[in-house]
């Protein structure tokens, strides 16, 4: 008699009883990320939860786009990448729901959520530059790279790129557009050459002496800086970095993230590994992945080279806010030709 009163229950609320069992049971998780030790995080979370992730990986767009074809009947019920201009673009869908979380609100700085997604952990855009042909003290900032002295010198990636956006729109909400405008303006007219591949290829083009200077994404050099590789130690030995605009604004940094769906089936388990995320081992794991920093401030972790490299003054600017800015960057961009 009393399970049919909770079927009938059930039933009124649009529920099942099948629905209940997987909300407390399963989690859909589309990720972005494609780092070894987020299988030890997941793994934990189902060892501590009992909930069992089922994950689908892809690059960001192939992911956004299978969220928007799937639409209400979405099976997602998390989705995580990297940048903020990538989590602001999902943002923009109206993919996401709102999480009230005391865990969250507490553990996470304020200027590193957004609205409707949290950060978890931390990247740093610094400046590489070649100790023969460069001194440190003219990359000393962001700003420095439209500097004439450096023109033929300076190495990047596609502007069009998520992690160039962000630092554009960081830019723009510290100097404003047009002051912003003329940087870039100014840096496309210092290129050793046209903007390809990724953050790595700039470090070796630096070391290489293609370029005297170059921004790369700081898990990038840390990459090389861990590496037992004799041809990564060449590389490391031939370059010097620079933390930016430690005497300003402080630099730049970025972020991995993500958010619950606004049709996720398994709303509770979301949150519950939301809550996860910003857990003290998970902290760990999600950061050591790629060579990050947590957002957590009290979780430490030991990395050789992110230890070497430094202590630094990070850009506390709110992520929501230059997550919101990357659009007007894109078009700053365009404008000044750096693509």
């Amino acid at each position: 008699m009393k399970k049919s009163i909770l079927a009938s229950a059930l039933i009124g609320l649009g529920l099942s009883a099948l629905h209940v069992h997987a909300a407390d049971s399963e989690l859909n998780l589309y990720s972005a990320r494609h780092y070894q030790t987020d299988e030890a995080l997941y793994s934990n979370f189902t060892k501590q939860t009992g909930i069992k992730i089922n994950r689908i990986e892809a690059k960001e767009d192939e992911l956004l786009e299978r969220i928007r074809n799937e639409g209400a009947n979405s099976p997602a019920d998390v989705f995580i990448t990297v940048d903020a201009s990538r989590l602001e673009k999902a943002d923009e869908m109206g993919i996401f729901a709102p999480v009230k979380s005391k865990v969250l609100e507490e553990r996470i700085p304020a200027h590193l959520r957004a609205d409707d997604w949290y950060s978890y952990s931390t990247r740093a855009r610094l400046i590489v530059y070649n100790k023969d042909t460069v001194k440190p003290e003219q990359v000393q900032t962001y700003e420095s790279l439209g500097d004439p002295a450096l023109k033929g010198k300076v190495c990047t990636r596609s502007g069009s790129h998520p992690y160039n956006i962000s630092l554009g729109a960081a830019m723009i909400n510290h100097n404003g557009v047009e002051a912003t405008e003329k940087w870039a303006r100014d840096l496309v007219a210092n290129f050793a050459r046209a903007p390809k591949g990724g953050d790595t290829d700039q470090i070796k083009a630096v070391a290489a002496g293609e370029c005297g200077v170059a921004i790369a994404n700081s898990y990038y050099l840390a990459r090389l800086m861990n590496s037992t590789k004799e041809e990564d130690k060449a590389v490391v030995a031939k370059i010097g970095a620079v933390w930016p605009n430690q005497k300003t604004w402080g630099t730049h940094i970025n972020v991995s993230g993500a958010g619950m769906l606004k049709n996720a089936p398994n709303k509770g388990a979301a949150v519950k590994f939301l809550e996860y995320l910003a857990s003290d081992d998970a902290q760990k794991y999600f950061a050591n992945g790629n060579n990050e920093w947590p957002v957590v401030e009290s979780v430490k972790v030991s990395n050789p080279a992110l230890d070497k490299l430094g202590d630094f003054k990070a850009d506390t600017q709110p992520i929501g806010s230059l997550a919101k800015t990357a659009a007007e960057a894109q078009r700053v961009f365009d404008r000044a030709g750096f693509r």
